[in-house]
């Protein structure tokens, strides 16, 4: 399925139903008293964070959403039925914002929330609302009121634990698959993953934690350049961060280049990035000539974080998620 992070939708609340002018006509009561209804109360256009939803890509096809109208009161003093709530899934992690001003609406990171965007109009009065002492047969009623129409800009911003940043080719789509149960596309070549992947891994006490593998970033990435923007936004909902580093890609005479590369996108794109609890993991410590490039790395870098991985062959994913929960336990107390 292709990953839509962000749409654009028009709402509209459902019109409060008409009130009713209507006498009452029985048998051996000729002049009966007012008894038209109200009308019912238009539905409400509501969002709803439903965790079966992953992306946005369901409003690809339909831009357009409408919550039935109030019905019409009735004689004999009869309501009008409301009309039935629109109940709109979106997946957990959407900003919803009004479309014209910019402004946001709604936040809902948690399954199960709910948010009214739009609120049906109120019924109309029947005539037997109108009847008074001086006024025994009023023949006026009130039309319901109209719904809301609002246009709607939808923004997803994954919700994971921790976050996979790195160069382009890696090795995070390996990594998340062998952490997790997901199956991103891997390859030998820049941009293999062209949208974000979430996967559950576990540790060793069996709490699970979300991973979220962001696809590669390049210098430039704060600006728009390789896959730019659209995907250093997913970054801001994790709590923290894996930086995986080639190490057999590391050049001993500039041996923290990737590495910085990557912390000035965050810096760039948003500062509070770089202040993120990081892990860094030096993986395909499987290939030969990287324990070199690996000692100089080590010796440069200021971070004393620093795990050694091979995705592909494991090594050191134990290791690794022991860091990981070590990090999130941390995080979480001091929440």
């Amino acid at each position: 399925m292709k990953f839509i992070d962000e749409a654009i939708i028009t709402v509209q609340s459902g019109n409060g139903g008409s009130g009713c002018v209507s006498f009452r006509r029985e048998k051996f009561i000729p002049k009966g008293g007012p008894d038209g209804g109200d009308g019912g109360k238009g539905g409400d256009v509501i969002f709803l964070a439903a965790s079966s939803k992953n992306t946005l890509y369901h409003f690809r096809f339909k831009r357009q959403f409408k919550a039935q109208n109030g019905f019409n009161g009735q004689g004999s003093q009869k309501t009008g039925k409301n009309g039935n709530d629109l109940i709109i899934e979106i997946p957990p992690g959407t900003l919803i914002f009004d479309h014209n001003s910019g402004y946001l609406l709604k936040d809902l990171t948690q399954n199960g929330e709910k948010f009214t965007a739009a609120k049906g109009g109120r019924g109309g009065q029947g005539n037997a609302r109108f009847k008074s002492a001086t006024h025994r047969t009023p023949r006026v009623s009130q039309p319901g009121e109209p719904g809301q129409t609002i246009a709607i800009r939808l923004e997803l911003k994954l919700l994971a634990d921790v976050g996979i940043v790195g160069l382009p080719n890696a090795g995070k789509s390996t990594l998340i698959r062998a952490l997790s149960s997901a199956t991103p596309k891997t390859g030998d070549y820049p941009f293999t993953t062209l949208t974000p992947t979430l996967g559950v891994s576990r540790t060793a006490s069996g709490d699970a934690f979300v991973l979220a593998d962001i696809p590669g970033l390049i210098a430039g990435a704060h600006k728009g350049a390789g896959l730019g923007i659209q995907f250093l936004k997913h970054i801001e909902r994790t709590r923290i961060l894996v930086h995986l580093i080639d190490a057999s890609a590391i050049d001993i005479n500039t041996p923290l280049e990737g590495y910085r590369t990557i912390n000035d996108e965050l810096f760039r794109y948003n500062d509070a990035l770089v202040k993120k609890p990081q892990i860094l993991a030096l993986n395909k410590m499987d290939l030969p000539g990287t324990k070199k490039a690996v000692e100089i790395f080590q010796a440069a870098v200021d971070n004393e974080n620093i795990m050694q991985i091979s995705a592909l062959t494991r090594e050191g994913l134990n290791g690794l998620i022991a860091k990981i929960t070590e990090f999130l336990a941390k995080v979480h107390a001091d929440a």
